[in-house]
């Protein structure tokens, strides 16, 4: 199939063509007929299969149906997504589909200045892709409008239940009108997606293009047993060795970002962190050094590496495993995107073999175990407790619900407790929520 065969406008066509796009994806082929329909859509692929411009072009398309009169633009299509760099990568993809439609689309999230985003909302906007908590924080101050909204698209809505958001959201919705066209794409079918949608969407087409909690094909993944004080000189090891140019390398926690690539740039590597404590200048300056090759690796955690779109990145590294096992999915899945082919590594040492098995069992297969020469690990070591990463500590591999969400649809969490009015736990930062004019990140 053609992206000329489903009906698109064609200055959308246009825009896609110079994009070099022939052919949609399984997740576009899918989801874009329903959408243009104008019913509401659940729609789950796993990540890099091009769910954004699964939602973009239709959306694109209905509005260019009824483009802005008399120079009046209210928000007409609100899409909301977990996070900062999540937010401008579809917000790019906003903007390169529709460079030849009449319509101007915004991006608003929390770690920069809150004015140039009034000044931006007071000229008129017709696409506004939003992070909940800075969304929250011009509906305060009254300088966005929602109450034209026509289509409300929630993205990797099981990173924002994992993040607990699910309250944040409530208060959105309900400053909308009740007659829209709701959109709800999710990396994942959790349980607690299913409970959220029943409660959204009214009569859904309902997509799934990969079976659930599945890694792509495209990824080749093994373990390499290490003991935990030797993880950092494997990772060196690997880097130097193999001569690995560009690496995506995943820490539980901010501070263990921090540490380990200060840790590699002794080491004579470059590296650069990226977590909710980073400044957005900072992640920004960081992304894009990443993707020039001026930095070889980038460590980042969970929350702050959501959405991230490198391409063609050829290693992932998980230098911790996940405390929740669908997490190991959607972070190898930064590599072998769009039909490439790429490699993701797992250290694991002996504190982490639970977690192991739990990922193992998600993905219905056994990794491959490969010990590199020089690194064999100490059976007589014992395992120890993994910090929680909230300053306290959680047995190897125990978790939250089974959807794998840290949060449910009722907003209570599954770990910790709730933030106070006004807070965000630290390594929220991601989703930009910030009470003053200017956030700290």
């Amino acid at each position: 199939m053609a992206f000329s065969q489903l009906g698109l406008a064609a200055d959308i066509l246009r825009a896609v063509e110079e994009k070099g796009y022939t052919s949609p994806t399984p997740v576009q082929q899918q989801a874009i007929p329903p959408i243009l329909q104008g019913g509401d859509l659940l729609a789950g692929a796993q990540t890099g299969t091009g769910k954004t411009a699964g939602f973009t072009l239709p959306l694109l398309h209905r509005l260019s149906l009824n483009p802005p009169a008399n120079g009046k633009r209210p928000v007409r299509a609100l899409i909301l997504v977990p996070t900062r760099e999540l937010a401008a990568q579809v917000e790019e993809s906003v903007v390169v589909y529709g460079k030849y439609l009449p319509l101007r689309s915004v991006v608003i999230f929390g770690g920069v200045k809150i004015n140039p985003q009034i000044d931006k909302l007071r000229r008129g906007v017709d696409i506004l892709v939003a992070t909940p908590g800075r969304l929250l924080d011009h509906m305060s101050q009254k300088t966005v409008d929602l109450s034209q909204v026509e289509i409300l698209v929630l993205d990797e809505a099981d990173r924002m239940l994992d993040m607990g958001f699910i309250r944040d959201i409530r208060r959105i919705l309900a400053v909308l009108p009740k007659q829209r066209q709701n959109l709800l794409f999710s990396a994942t079918f959790s349980d607690d997606i299913r409970r959220l949608a029943e409660g959204l969407l009214h009569q859904p087409t309902m997509i799934e293009v990969a079976r659930r909690n599945t890694a792509s094909e495209t990824v080749a993944q093994v373990v390499h047993p290490v003991d935990r004080q030797r993880k950092g000189a494997l990772l060196a090891h690997l880097i130097s060795s193999q001569d690995w140019r560009q690496v995506l390398v995943f820490t539980r926690t901010k501070h263990g970002a921090n540490r380990l690539a200060q840790q590699l740039e002794k080491d004579g590597i470059t590296a650069a962190a990226i977590h909710g404590n980073k400044s957005q200048g900072a992640r920004t300056r960081a992304l894009a050094d990443f993707k020039s090759g001026e930095v070889r690796v980038l460590v980042a955690t969970d929350i702050a590496a959501r959405g991230l779109d490198i391409s063609q990145l050829p290693h992932v590294v998980n230098f911790e495993l996940p405390n929740v096992a669908e997490d190991y999915v959607h972070r190898i899945g930064r590599t072998g995107r769009a039909g490439n082919e790429g490699e993701a590594m797992s250290l694991v040492c002996v504190d982490e073999h639970k977690l192991l098995r739990d990922i193992e069992r998600v993905i219905k297969r056994e990794l491959p175990k490969v010990v590199i020469p020089g690194f064999e690990p100490d059976p007589s070591i014992q395992a120890e407790p993994i910090p929680n990463g909230r300053g306290g500590q959680r047995p190897a591999g125990r978790q939250g619900k089974p959807g794998g969400n840290g949060a449910n649809p009722s907003g209570k969490r599954s770990q910790g407790k709730p933030p106070s009015r006004g807070q965000r736990p630290a390594g929220r930062g991601g989703a930009g929520r910030s009470r003053a004019p200017q956030s700290k990140g």
